[in-house]
């Protein structure tokens, strides 16, 4: 899955994750210290080439070319330029990405303010149009910059998962002899393979995303924790807001991965029952002694049990899922109330605290957001690491030797 795609996978991602470490600690440390500007304080898309904005990209560029320039002179991999380069411009993006969020959350305390400043009856006309349209361009300028530079990953992405497809069915198709007496051995090269690049890619990218999306509003909200005065039941404790998100978060991860841990395991028994199925029919296709109606019927009735058993699954899991979900869009004004009732901010100031205790809350959630995905990623693996124990010589996964659906 890994070795066909990566150079060397294992030491390769323990390298990339010191490595990351290791640049993030000079940057904090010193390097970004080297180049300083009122940047932050910008309100607009100009700040992403404000002079601390291009140190970074200069600062990232360098140290992926590093990274790159070793591993492609370590182990030259037919792949490295995807799996190294792309990669990292990935990781790039999703980190533009962020940065976009931040400006963002940045525009909404001037604009809000500047709304409830219209509305209030003692400001009557202090506000302009020409104050409204300027900060709706504003907004306008950083959403444009944003959707190009979306659009633009999207198209990069898809390239990048067919890409590792095509390495890992390569990689397959010059091991098909040891591989094909595998159950459902053709439909793991041509359907699991791509479902595992594209969920192992997306998942990692919002992985990423969530990190680094903590590393810049984390700061954000210690800050706005300055203007919430106590919160309901606890009182007053230091960094409200921070507390209140990373227990409410984990309360949920919790919770979601306690209720669906037999997700995964359903999930691999329905793609073993669907291949069953499909391969009859295929057969029967090229011969009447196969596909006839009694062992359809068997084969399809194995469908349909599992697939009962996986709605059952996911009814009580949904529950959990959605009744989380929703207490987590009014969460974050429960823990305002005390702050609301006695006036200690704006409506600006409100927006800013949401919008960061949203980012970071989330950030956090990573698991309870993402599970359903992870289930399915599960799955695949599953099925895609009886390839592996073939290739390695290693007993078969043991959940392959469990008793195969019944045709009779």
């Amino acid at each position: 899955m890994f070795v066909s795609f990566f150079p060397r996978p294992k030491l390769f991602l323990w390298s990339a994750l010191i490595w990351t470490a290791l640049s993030m600690a000079l940057w904090y440390g010193y390097a970004g210290s080297l180049v300083v500007s009122s940047a932050s304080e910008v309100i607009g898309v100009s700040r992403f080439w404000s002079a601390p904005h291009l140190w970074f990209d200069l600062y990232f560029a360098v140290s992926v070319a590093l990274f790159a320039s070793f591993w492609m002179v370590l182990a030259p991999h037919p792949w490295a330029n995807w799996s190294i380069l792309g990669s990292a411009l990935i990781l790039f993006t999703s980190y533009f990405q962020v940065q976009v969020s931040v400006a963002l959350n940045d525009w909404r305390g001037p604009f809000y303010d500047l709304i409830q400043k219209a509305l209030t009856p003692a400001s009557r006309g202090a506000v302009t149009r020409a104050e409204f349209y300027g900060s709706l361009l504003t907004f306008a300028s950083i959403a444009t910059v944003a959707i190009v530079v979306i659009v633009l990953t999207r198209f990069f992405v898809s390239h990048y998962i067919f890409r590792w497809r095509t390495a890992m069915n390569d990689f397959y198709v010059a091991n098909w002899p040891r591989l094909r007496t595998i159950e459902g051995a053709s439909q793991r090269v041509q359907e699991d393979t791509m479902r595992f690049a594209t969920i192992t890619e997306g998942l990692g990218v919002s992985l990423i995303s969530s990190i680094l999306t903590l590393i810049a509003f984390f700061p954000v909200l210690l800050r706005l924790s300055t203007y919430v005065t106590e919160l309901p039941i606890v009182g007053v404790i230091p960094y409200p807001l921070v507390v209140a998100a990373v227990v409410w978060s984990m309360f949920g991860t919790g919770l979601l991965a306690l209720i669906g841990i037999r997700l995964p395991g359903i999930e691999f028994r329905n793609q073993r029952v669907e291949a069953a199925y499909r391969k009859e029919l295929v057969l029967g296709e090229d011969s009447a002694s196969h596909a006839n109606p009694p062992t359809l019927a068997t084969l399809f009735a194995n469908v349909r049990r599992n697939y009962f058993w996986l709605y059952w699954n996911y009814m009580y899991f949904n529950v959990g899922r959605f009744v989380y979900l929703q207490t987590d869009v009014i969460f974050p004004y429960i823990l305002l109330v005390p702050t609301f009732v006695v006036g200690m901010i704006t409506f600006g100031i409100m927006q800013q605290i949401l919008n960061a205790f949203s980012q970071v809350q989330h950030s956090f959630q990573y698991l309870v957001t993402s599970w359903s995905t992870i289930v399915d990623l599960i799955s695949v693996q599953k099925r895609l690491l009886a390839f592996e124990a073939v290739l390695l010589g290693d007993p078969l996964p043991s959940i392959e030797s469990e008793a195969k659906p019944a045709t009779r």
